[in-house]
């Protein structure tokens, strides 16, 4: 069939009918399509129990991005917890008129169990920063693991793909198997079955470390009520539990075990229901991702992730290009911060390795795989808070290493530390509470300033002063090289930095965010205060992609510092005001120029813009905003120019013009004083309340000057403005839009430019849709748009070249 002429409902019937009519087809919540084993509902287990095999976004037509319907279908999963109320599918897929794409659940699983990301936004809205970020994160995965398959050419593949991965009848056992596609759906139905029926007080337990994933493991790792892996954290023993160490000041019912409230009834039929142990391929996994059974305050908590293993093999290789081909057997190594000991993989001679980890659970994770293979010593590996406890706990081999000057010159601390923060006073909401609390903050605070607020520098900080002359190969972020509030640190923390290399940081798994993370390695026995470094740059698929200098920026003047002083006072005449965030491109997206009477952003000083400031107030803000944010320059800070600027009046009208046609000034709030046209340019039929900003960029405006000692007060017109090419552009392609406009029947005389960008575009749930129906307005809007990206390339230019960024 021409798939092409088929909307998207007769699409997904043909696709049905084509392809999968040995199945059933259901509906679950908003995804497209769904098809399972079977659709009926057990009486035992519930609608949740609808055995999917596939879940799939639908288009219809065939010019669409299948990475993007992708990311479409997990905003919708997230939004709605498909997979809490569902068991979830072995695929999920994406398909076309054109071309039909899967990818196995589990490649994509951990994305839903992200700390703070917001689910609740439209997954059809491709434009919003959330549906970006997903993509981003979920971007190398697709690429690298899903399948696609035409119609046109691979019909006859795709139908083999589907009967050979997908089963149209149940297997051996009535029960639902476990796999690493559903395990955390089992856990989930598990807590809600089984967890409270357990004689633990889970508040007590849960601040000594034990969670019910450790009981969960035990069930599910069990055959006939035993489990199979005895050196669990938590072990079933027939009618109980059994636990690795004691606990009876935990709040327990007995000291060694754990029995049932309900004489096992809640076991027993929940385990009537699945499958256990799973298949032994899935063991592994399964403890493996044990985080994603932590709850998500404790995962918050830590802050901690795992460090992807080509990055691993690229530090290997750093760390040989530092200490030399032989380093592995010349130096000790110590991760003290080690999970489950990812990072540790790939080293070769584990007789000079040690392993610690704040979680006892972790340790046990990592002694289960020195049983099933890994090279790593049993007596290597130890619980240890390495921001609270003493080096006393340290293994004696380890202890007479850190406590003899010479061997220390021979210490590698080869870490991925926690990259939790606390929040600062402001901005609660977006750090993790009292998480900065320990003893070695206690300790150091006086050094560290606002710098004892992330984890990470903590651990730097004792292991620079505790076990001076070692060497420090670290992943971490950058703040404690560029960040305004590290000063304190950069002061004391007097090392040599080897080599370095940056990549994206939401490679990492559960990392969020788009900035780079660092591996760095530092000589903690030469003492050099860091300036700048110049880094190797790698993408996310691990290919190099360039170099990029890093500075510490002590003693520079921020831009921030060079705005204030000339911003307006609330008895002047007020054009409109942006708020004062960070002096890096981290907060470029809140930089915006709201009407004064606009509420945004409480937490923030506002710079008040007047007809004395607004040049400044344009070049700042054109300066902040047209480059554009990426990973890479995510920390870059921006500073007070050089003064050549001030002579330079075609940057200065470059900018007002870049400024005039992204502002988010909204007439609703009072008067638009930013309209750069006359009521005749654009044909309004009405007179506009005002026309100040015509009236400033021909020269018309009388500035007044404050009066100081000893000169009194002045006033001066506006110096009319003459626009460059790029400027004028802009300007005559932002006129036709004006036009357009006003030559609808309802126009708004005082409309702004946001105002006419929301009457042609509309609005879904309070938010401005991304695009138009109406074509014409589509086409100008597309061509001030690109006008626009020349103009911005153009002050970039400057920008760097008046010092405004290094």
């Amino acid at each position: 069939m021409n798939y092409l002429k088929l909307r998207e409902e007769p699409l997904k019937t043909a696709v049905f009918k084509d392809f999968f009519s040995n199945y059933d087809y259901t509906q679950i919540g908003n995804i497209d399509f769904v098809i399972c084993r079977s659709a009926s509902v057990s009486p035992a287990t519930g609608a949740d129990s609808v055995k999917s095999i596939l879940w799939a976004e639908a288009k219809q037509g065939k010019s669409h991005d299948i990475f993007e319907s992708f990311v479409q279908l997990i905003l919708t999963i997230g939004k709605e917890k498909t997979f809490e109320k569902y068991l979830p599918p072995k695929y999920i897929g994406a398909f076309d008129a054109e071309k039909f794409a899967f990818i196995e659940y589990h490649k994509i699983q951990h994305v839903f169990y992200q700390n703070d990301f917001n689910w609740n936004v439209a997954s059809s809205n491709h434009e919003t920063k959330e549906f970006k970020q997903l993509h981003a994160l979920c971007e190398r995965q697709l690429s690298e693991n899903s399948i696609l398959f035409k119609y046109a050419s691979d019909s006859k593949e795709l139908q083999k793909f589907i009967k050979l991965n997908f089963k149209s009848v149940e297997s051996d056992s009535v029960k639902i198997s476990v796999t690493k596609n559903n395990f955390v759906f089992v856990f989930q139905k598990w807590c809600e079955s089984v967890k409270d029926s357990i004689a633990v007080d889970w508040e007590k337990a849960q601040k000594s470390g034990i969670i019910p994933a450790d009981f969960f493991l035990a069930d599910l790792l069990s055959s006939e009520n035993e489990s199979l892996k005895e050196n669990l954290f938590v072990v079933l023993k027939k009618t109980k539990y059994e636990l690795a160490k004691r606990i009876d000041d935990m709040g327990f019912l007995t000291s060694m075990s754990v029995g049932f409230l309900d004489n096992q009834r809640d076991h027993r039929n929940f385990w009537a229901v699945y499958e256990r142990p799973p298949k032994e391929e899935y063991w592994d996994y399964i403890i493996g991702r044990r985080d994603l059974l932590v709850p998500q305050d404790i995962r918050e908590r830590k802050g901690s992730f795992f460090t992807p293993q080509k990055w691993v093999e690229k530090s290997l290789q750093y760390l040989a290009d530092v200490l030399g081909e032989n380093w592995q057997d010349e130096y000790y190594i110590w991760d003290c911060c080690a999970g489950t000991g990812n990072l540790l993989n790939g080293l070769t001679n584990y007789r000079n390795v040690w392993a610690s980890t704040l979680d006892k659970a972790d340790v046990d994770v990592m002694i289960d795989r020195i049983h099933n293979g890994w090279n790593m010593f049993e007596n290597h590996v130890f619980q240890m808070d390495f921001l609270n406890d003493d080096f006393s706990k340290c293994p004696e081999e380890l202890q007479e290493i850190i406590n003899d000057p010479k061997k220390r010159e021979k210490l590698v601390i080869y870490i991925n530390p926690p990259y939790a923060e606390a929040p600062s006073r402001i901005f609660e909401k977006d750090g993790k509470i009292a998480v900065e609390q320990s003893a070695t903050n206690k300790k150091y605070a006086n050094l560290l300033g606002q710098g004892n607020r992330e984890l990470f520098t903590q651990f730097f900080t004792r292991i620079y002063f505790e076990i001076p002359g070692c060497v420090l190969a670290e992943f971490s972020k950058l703040k404690h090289l560029q960040g305004q509030h590290f000063v304190d640190f950069r002061k004391f923390f007097l090392a040599k930095l080897e080599k370095m290399f940056v990549v994206p940081a939401n490679t990492f798994d559960n990392v969020k965010g788009s900035f780079p993370i660092g591996f760095i390695i530092w000589d903690t026995s030469k003492k050099e205060k860091f300036t700048i470094i110049s880094s190797d740059v790698f993408s996310k698929e691990g290919e190099k992609i360039g170099n990029k200098n890093f500075y510490s920026y002590d003693n520079a003047e921020y831009i921030n510092e060079w705005i204030k002083p000339v911003r307006g006072k609330r008895s002047d005449f007020i054009l409109g005001k942006f708020p004062f965030m960070g002096n890096d491109f981290q907060q470029q997206s809140i930089i915006q120029i709201n009407h004064e009477k606009m509420v945004y952003n409480k937490a923030a000083g506002q710079f008040l813009i007047t007809p004395q400031n607004l040049i400044w107030a344009c070049v700042y803000f054109a300066v902040r905003k047209t480059i554009v944010a990426t990973w890479l320059n995510d920390r870059d800070q921006f500073f007070a120019p050089n003064k050549d600027w001030e002579k330079d009046e075609e940057f200065q009208s470059n900018c007002l013009i870049w400024t005039l046609f992204n502002n988010n000034i909204q007439s609703e709030y009072g008067e638009n004083h930013w309209i750069p046209f006359s009521e005749h340019e654009v044909g309004c039929k009405n007179a506009f309340k005002s026309d100040f900003m015509h009236r400033f960029i021909n020269g018309e405006v009388e500035i007044k000057t404050e009066a100081t000692l000893f000169d009194a007060e002045t006033t001066k017109k506006s110096k009319k403005m003459v626009f460059s090419p790029a400027a004028q552009a802009v300007y005559d392609a932002g006129l036709e839009l004006w036009r357009y406009y006003h030559a609808q029947k309802n126009a708004n005389p005082d409309a702004s430019f946001y105002d006419i960008r929301k009457y042609f575009q509309g609005e879904t749930n309070g938010r401005m849709n991304a695009s138009s129906e109406d074509e014409k307005y589509t086409a100008l809007i597309q061509d001030l748009r690109a006008k626009m990206k020349v103009l911005a390339a153009k002050i970039a230019e400057k920008v760097y070249k008046y010092g405004f960024l290094k």
